[in-house]
């Protein structure tokens, strides 16, 4: 072997990751530097042996090293245990921020080189033309396209705003100082006697937000509230969104020449209106959502309306302006003497007026500055649109246009995007809250005494008579009980709220838990009670909100393509939802399934679901023209469905895409995705680059009856091995409340939600995202890969050599050929990639049946080695993260100085449910829970 060239790519990738190292030894020095002047010389020497115990206890399982480091930490006070949790938790903080930063400055490098990343639309671009597609047959694509990632409320989700805001003011320093080197690197630095000033202020600069941090409250006091949730995802249209999304636009535009660019990206929310299992959801927060979403988007316009009319300055004396700008200019209220000869600044005053006004009308609060008062508001966000647009083609037409790229075509994208609305709100709620609504109506109603009781059949029969009838259900002066209220009251100010901000603030509506047909038809009947379900059936009936059902176990999605069969066959329902728009949203959700059965088994029949879907309606797009939309219920984890979009798209089964995708967005996902607004932008970006090629250039292939056969057999005995574990193994329930921080998380004021669907400790009830959260605090991260080893070894067999070896080599084909195998094995070879048996042999040390411990634990361990041997034999890499460098090089960099929280946790832990626990035991268990999560970073 030719060792020269080996060692030339190791040096390579030495001097790749320089920039890295020095940003995290720079941050972790000013860290440093700060807790020894806070807390003291002693503190910081502390917290630095705890960090070399650990790292030795990583790198050798060095038994000494766990010795001392266990009676270290049983010999810490609450007070230095918090101090030195709060250290580890900041520095996985930071490094953050530093590999965010290098993943930008990367990419830059790639991209200068002429190496375009996978991903990018630079990439989709080049395959479509490479394919022969041209940009006009690429344009009509995207305008009957629709892609929206959906932000959602979060149980798990731990950071704060204020942490948030300090860390974005760290990150942007980190690029400036990137902008300095690169500067002195371009100057000869010995002349720019700039550069060092510059760098010592940057770093001043960078302390005073570090020492912001050290003083800032990681945790909240009380509980987070529905309103924190809306503020906390607010931010990132604030920072990201607003600016980032018409900068992709603008890149789409500019790449396919002068063909336009339908606004078919677009933000969906949960917040403020999914009730499911959270009764801090009501009518009052879908109206405060809606409100505030509006409010960040009119100040947005207001602020750009304003540099506008700075930027505009242009006197009619020295050039011409077209009739409609100069009606545009005389119908504004600005009499201002200094501006009579400046028709663009005296419309962009009186638009501003406009938008003021607006924005007190639908807020009900006012603008920063004004030049004249308020006054005569936008009724809607088009006409807004169509005053710009006047701008628009006046200095187009008179020498101008160079004036339009910087601010005002972001602008008319941004109106276009986001409208007065923001983002799409979808209500949500369970299927049984519905039928409890519906039984209450038809009791008081004398309709029928006890729907409940009723068979499926005579539900729909019944509930297709009433979708029939002209009339309501609500008995004048009747009494309802507070349930039925507060569901009706949900469906009546939806219907307000889109008179009043625009029929793209609320469209959709989520049934979880769709078991049945009578499910959908109850939210249909639940429309019509309150007017935004008009007319009947059988009388050219239109329904204002799409009746999206949610398959989430499963039995439900098995039951998926059959319930929506029925569903179609009813009279009238087909006519109903073509003659609404012809969309139909059905959501698959990733996280009960994976819960249910298993990693495996989840995503194998989300696929089948798929398909037996896109089947069905293609015969319905043929008949009734009705389009179907996948919408992902993904979470942070891959045990929840995470894992990279990109991937993730060009996995699905042929045909599911077609330029129609939803996405959920959760957690600390949100956070590391976009609270960067480059690596924001880039996010995006990958959703429209998969979305256009797997629409166009249909890359997933139909897999083959021996693909499907061995996958099937795969699920079977995937699902058969997980839940021999999870709900056949007495004392497993024990053991995993035992040796995981769940009840601890439970207490954490991280969200809105409870973590239990009921007041049991069922693994059953337990929500799927406190379930994913907890396995990843304790770094079994086992919903996203147990099972799959048993499955494997089962599927080879013990049969002959020979027929062994060929069972071996289907599934290696079936790796390199099939997207959906490939993606989800790259998925579960990542997530064990940030487990670690050695820290989750720690955390089972809290289980206090040591015959249960060693039990349950030796079982998860041999299947821990059995997955990853199945992964080695089919991939042929030993290693994990053989073909990702990126998170290679992010684990070897930071899970070092997050392995000293486990150890701090575990020991707290202990501390805790011995009753050895005062307010600071349980603080330093939620900020290193904070602090796990932010390092592992896709947790929840």
């Amino acid at each position: 072997m030719n060792k020269a060239p080996a060692a030339e790519t190791a040096k390579r990738a030495k001097d790749n990751e320089r920039p890295l190292v020095e940003d995290i030894r720079l941050l972790g020095r000013i860290l440093g530097d700060v807790i020894r002047e806070q807390e003291g010389v002693d503190a910081y020497e502390l917290i630095e042996k705890i960090r070399t115990l650990s790292v030795a206890f990583r790198r050798d399982a060095d038994q000494e090293a766990d010795k001392a480091l266990k009676k270290l930490l049983k010999s810490l006070s609450g007070d230095q245990t918090v101090s030195v949790i709060r250290a580890f938790t900041y520095f996985s903080h930071l490094a953050n921020l530093a590999e965010d930063r290098h993943h930008i400055r990367r990419r830059a490098i790639h991209e200068r080189a002429g190496d375009t990343q996978e991903g990018s639309i630079e990439v989709a671009m080049s395959r479509l033309r490479w394919a022969g597609i041209a940009p006009k047959a690429i344009s009509n694509t995207l305008a009957q396209s629709f892609v929206s990632p959906v932000l959602t409320a979060h149980p798990t989700e731990v950071q704060r705003k204020s942490i948030l805001d300090a860390e974005r003011d760290i990150a942007q320093l980190l690029t400036q100082r990137d902008e300095i080197k690169q500067r002195a690197s371009i100057v000869d630095s010995k002349k720019d006697a700039l550069t060092p000033k510059e760098l010592a202020a940057n770093e001043a600069q960078m302390r005073a937000r570090v020492m912001q941090l050290w003083q800032t409250r990681l945790l909240r006091f009380s509980k987070l509230t529905v309103a924190d949730e809306i503020e906390n995802a607010l931010s990132y249209y604030e920072s990201t969104f607003l600016r980032e999304i018409p900068k992709l636009y603008a890149d789409l535009e500019d790449m396919l020449g002068n063909q336009p660019v339908h606004s078919f990206l677009r933000m969906g929310q949960w917040i403020g209106g999914d009730r499911d299992g959270n009764p801090n959801v009501s009518a009052q927060t879908l109206e405060y959502a809606l409100r505030r979403q509006a409010e960040v988007a009119l100040r947005h316009y207001l602020t750009e309306v304003h540099y506008l009319g700075g930027e505009l300055s242009i006197s009619a004396m020295l050039a011409d302006c077209t009739p409609e700008m100069q009606a545009l200019a005389e119908s504004s209220p600005d009499q201002n003497a200094h501006r009579k000869d400046e028709p663009y600044r005296r419309a962009l005053t009186g638009m501003y007026a406009r938008l003021a006004a607006t924005l007190k009308e639908l807020t009900g609060t006012e603008a920063a500055r004004h030049a004249v008062a308020p006054q005569n508001p936008y009724l809607k966000a088009e006409d807004f649109v169509a005053d710009l647009r006047v701008i628009e083609a006046s200095l187009k037409a008179n020498h101008g246009a160079a004036l339009t790229a910087q601010r005002l075509h972001p602008l008319i994208r941004a109106v276009e995007v986001f409208g007065f609305h923001l983002a799409t709100v979808d209500l949500r709620q369970s299927s049984d809250k519905h039928e409890e609504v519906v039984a209450e109506l038809l009791s008081t109603a004398r309709v029928h005494a006890d729907y409940s009781s009723l068979g499926e059949a005579e539900k729909r029969t019944l509930l297709l008579g009433l979708l029939n009838d002209a009339r309501p259900l609500r008995v004048h002066g009747a009494e309802y009980s507070a349930h039925a209220q507060g569901e009706l009251a949900i469906f009546a100010m939806a219907k307000v709220m889109r008179e009043r901000f625009g029929v793209e603030a609320i469209r959709h509506y989520i049934i979880s838990h769709t078991e049945t047909v009578s499910d959908l038809l109850e939210v249909l009947l639940l429309q019509k009670e309150v007017g935004l379900m008009r007319g009947t059936l059988d009388a050219e009936a239109t329904a204002d909100l799409i009746v999206v059902p949610l398959f989430e176990t499963i039995e439900d999605l098995r039951n998926a393509a059959p319930i929506m069969r029925e569903f179609y066959a009813l009279p009238g329902v087909a006519e109903l939802v073509k003659r609404s728009g012809g969309e139909q949203d059905i959501m698959l959700g990733y996280s009960d399934s994976n819960k249910d059965g298993g990693i495996f088994t989840s995503n194998w029949e989300l696929y089948r679901a798929e398909i037996a879907l896109v089947e069905l309606f293609d015969v319905l797009a043929a008949q009734h023209k009705i389009q179907l939309r996948m919408f992902h219920g993904r979470g942070g984890t891959v045990g929840r469905g995470g894992g990279p979009s990109y991937q993730a798209i060009l996995a699905q089964p042929p045909g599911t895409v077609r330029g129609q995708i939803r996405l959920t967005e959760q957690g600390e996902v949100i956070g590391s995705k976009y609270a960067n607004p480059e690596i924001g932008r880039r996010n995006l970006e990958t959703l429209v680059a998969a979305t256009l090629e797997a629409t166009l250039l249909q890359p997933t292939k139909s897999a083959t009856k021996a693909f499907l056969e061995a996958a099937a057999e795969l699920s079977q005995n995937s699902m058969s091995a997980y839940r021999a574990l999870v709900y056949e193994t007495p004392g497993f329930t024990e053991y995993f409340f035992s040796s995981t921080p769940l009840r601890e998380i439970a207490e954490l004021n991280i969200g809105s939600r409870p973590a239990s669907r009921k007041a049991s400790q069922r693994i059953e009830d337990l929500r799927a995202i406190p379930w994913g959260f907890s396995w990843g605090q304790c770094r079994l991260t086992l919903p996203g890969w147990f099972g799959f080893g048993s499955a494997v070894q089962k599927f080879i067999g013990n049969g002959t050599v020979a027929e062994q070896k060929e069972r071996v080599a289907l599934l290696q084909k079936m790796y390199k050929q099939w997207p959906f195998f490939r993606t989800l094995l790259s998925n579960m070879d990542m997530v064990m990639a940030k487990s670690n048996l050695a820290l989750a042999s720690r955390y089972s040390e809290l289980v206090g049946d040591a015959r249960l411990r060693k039990k349950i634990f030796t079982a998860i361990e041999a299947e821990w080695h059995g997955t990853a041997q199945a992964l080695a034999t089919i991939t042929g890499e030993k290693n994990r993260l053989a073909n990702n460098a990126a998170l290679q090089r992010s684990i070897r960099h930071r899970f070092p100085y997050i392995d000293p929280l486990h150890h701090l946790q575990v020991e707290l832990v202990r501390r805790y449910r011995e009753g050895k626990a005062d307010e600071r035991v349980q603080r330093g268990i939620h900020i290193s829970i904070n602090g796990i999560a932010a390092g592992l970073r896709n947790t929840g």
